[in-house]
Order: structure tokens, then sequence, then C-alpha cells
């Protein structure tokens, strides 16, 4: 018998606010969270656009050995883990008692790698980078990490699938719960914002140039979009098997539907429309439902030109004339990455819970593609109790989650 897989916990630290209180009411406003940042443009950056993530303060709540091994992507994926566990009421009690895992999406630690070293090649001494080095600049620092601090002890694993990463990792948990392999599992994705994450990105040329207004810059499905807003930050969502969560009486906040996924086996960077529209429909598939039935797509538009017209058109030909309304919180926060898919769940789960959907920022016209897609440009009030959730990333991975409310 197959496990049903429900969320009992969320959590949130992004540009647009460090709580899931402050972060519904930017979705609420439509409020941006995008800056500029004078430092990328002293290092060579073509463009200084990115989303304003604040540094965490940890003095009290750790200890400085932990402090030591986390970088700064890590820093943002404790707050979002601590939130989460408050929110499920998992303390160190239960953490105890109880075995729990960890999936987390992570696709890079680039601030830890490349100061470690510079300092030997300053020093020429490998002993000067310090211990705490190593466990921030290895990929999976933030699940070595995290099942330290709240003492995991079930699967422990880092997902790494560019910008699909965190979804995927939620897809991963939910897959383990189901077949009842764990009975809880801490997922999310985390992104590191520092000056060295994204410089080989910039130079691709991939990024919005529109800094004379940075609220501005993120325009997904706009036919002036000229680029995405580099962002990030972290969330988490505690997956949990239905029965566990009603045993122990937890808040059941949603219910994981359906997992879709795909790879589009073509060019590495470039994306197309099948293989968006396979992962789509194999989720569906998976959550037993028809496309009529979904009333709110969170689409993974970055703001590009190609992959918002091919997302579009991939949405298109699976929702045709259902016409759900279609729209990307990346207009606010820019591009979370790693974490985007996790934060995404996140940001669709607590415009669930309110009723309501968030603007679109920036959309002011669609191009061909689009134009044939029902995006709201101002908040929406609407009482809905499903949703899907796309993330698409490098080399062609793609996942799709369909979220809904449990009964």
């Amino acid at each position: 018998m197959e496990n049903r897989v429900v969320i009992t916990g969320l959590g949130i630290w992004s540009s647009i606010g460090t709580s899931l209180g402050e972060v519904t009411e930017s979705l609420r406003e439509g409020r941006s969270g995008i800056g500029l940042d004078p430092e990328r443009r002293e290092l060579g950056y073509i463009s200084a656009l990115t989303g304003i993530v604040k540094r965490p303060e940890l003095k009290g709540a750790l200890d400085r050995r932990k402090r030591l091994c986390l970088p700064q992507q890590g820093e943002y994926a404790y707050m979002a883990t601590a939130e989460a566990m408050r929110n499920a009421g998992m303390d160190e009690a239960f953490l105890a008692a109880n075995e729990v895992g960890i999936i987390y999406g992570n696709d890079s630690s680039a601030a830890p790698v490349i100061e470690g070293i510079d300092i030997i090649r300053a020093k020429r001494n490998t002993a000067m980078v310090g211990s705490g080095n190593i466990f921030q600049s290895m990929n999976s620092t933030v699940t070595m990490n995290l099942s330290v601090i709240f003492n995991l002890r079930g699967i422990n694993l880092t997902l790494s699938a560019a910008c699909a990463s965190g979804s995927h990792a939620i897809g991963m948990g939910y897959l383990m719960i189901r077949q009842g392999l764990q009975k809880r599992i801490v997922c999310g994705g985390a992104q590191e914002v520092n000056l060295y994450s994204v410089g080989s990105f910039d130079g691709l040329g991939a990024f919005s140039k529109r800094e004379s207004d940075p609220a501005a810059a993120s325009r997904p499905f706009d036919k002036d979009r000229d680029g995405l807003v580099p962002s990030g930050g972290a969330a988490t969502v505690i997956l949990e098997s239905y029965d566990s969560a009603v045993r122990r009486g937890a808040t059941i906040l949603g219910e994981v539907a359906g997992y879709g996924f795909s790879s589009n086996g073509e060019h590495i960077s470039v994306p197309n429309v099948d293989g968006p529209r396979r992962s789509l429909l194999r989720c569906l598939a998976d959550a037993g439902m028809q496309p009529e039935e979904i009333p709110y797509v969170n689409a993974h538009a970055t703001s590009t030109p190609l992959g918002d017209y091919n997302e579009a058109l991939a949405i298109d030909e699976v929702f045709g004339a259902n016409r759900p309304y279609v729209a990307s919180t990346k207009s606010m926060t820019g591009h979370e990455m790693w974490m985007a898919g996790a934060s995404e769940i996140v940001y669709s789960m607590l415009m669930m819970e309110h009723g309501f959907i968030a603007p679109n920022i920036n959309f002011a016209q669609g191009d061909e593609a689009t134009s044939k897609l029902n995006i709201p440009a101002r908040k929406v009030d609407l009482a809905f109790d499903r949703f899907l959730s796309n993330s698409f990333g490098f080399g062609g991975t793609n996942s799709t989650l369909i979220i809904k409310k449990c009964k």
C-alpha cells in the first residue's frame, strides 16, 4: 500500500522576506526584492542586479564551531529549516526520539572554494585555510550541516539538478515516503548570493541590464523581458506520511498529489517545448488529475526570451482552452536558482492558504507565445485548493509538482 504524503512544515528566507508572515505580505502586495550590488560592477559584472537577501545573525543560535562550517547558503537553509521545524511542531525532543531524513537541493558553493584557493595562493600554506572551509565548499554542505545541527538520522542526501534542484528534492522525498522508506523528510533548496556565485552566468549575458529600475528588471512573460535577475536564499518544506502526521496531531498544510519529471536530451542550456510538456503530463498522470482541474500554475518563467517563450508553448499545449492562471513569482524575487523549486512551493502554498494569487508584476504585454496564457498582472482574490509548479534547469532537467489541500 502506498502512503499519502503531506506537508507539515514550511520555512523561508528570501529577498521578499525572512518569515512566512513577511513573505505572505510581499506576495500580496507584489513587492520586489531586487536591487543593485555595486561590488558586482567593481568586479567586472555586466549586470549588477540581484535579489537582496539579508544575512542571518547566528550568534546565540549556534555555537562557533557550527557557524564556521556553514557557508552563506547554509546559513539561509538553517534559518528556513528552523522556522519549518517550529511550524511542524518538531522540537529537539521529537528529533531525538524519531528518525527524520533530509533531501536538500544545492548545486554550488562558490565563495568558500574561491576564498580557500586565494588563501593558499597568498600564504603558500594550506593550514591557513581553516578547518571549516572543507565543510563549506562541498555541494553537500547544506545537508551535512543541517543533519548535524538538527540531529537528523534518516536519509541524508544533496540533490544537484541546477535550477530544478529544490523541486526534485521535494519530488524525491515524496517518492521515498510514498514507498514507505521514510516517514518524515526535510526537503528544500538553498542558493548563495555572494559575489562569486553567478559570475560565469553573468558572462553569458543572461542577466537583465535594466539597472535604472531594479524593481522592473525581472519581467517573466513580458514581451520586453531582457534576461533574468539572479537571487537566492533558502526554503524548507517538511514532508511526512499522512499516518505519521495524524498520529502525532500535526497540522497538515497540504498534500503532495503528483510529481513529474523529464529530460530534454538536447542542448545543455537552450530549453525546448517537448521536455517540459512531458514533465507536466507525467505529473498530472501521477496525481490522477485532468488539466481542467488545475486553477493555478506557478511557472518556472525566469524572464529570459527563449525560456519563457517555450514554457508558455508547453503550458498552452497541455492546458489549452482551460486557461488556468499562470504567474511567475520570479517577477518579485528574481531567479532563486537552486532554491527556486522549493521556495515557489512555499510561495504558492501561502497563496493557497490565504486565498489569493500574487501578481506577475512587470507584465504589460505578451509576445506571440506568452499572450496565449492567462497571466495576472494584478493580485487575484481566489479560493483554490490545488496548484501545479514547474522548475527547469540546465542540462534539460525538468520537474513538476502538484500540491493540494488535504481532505
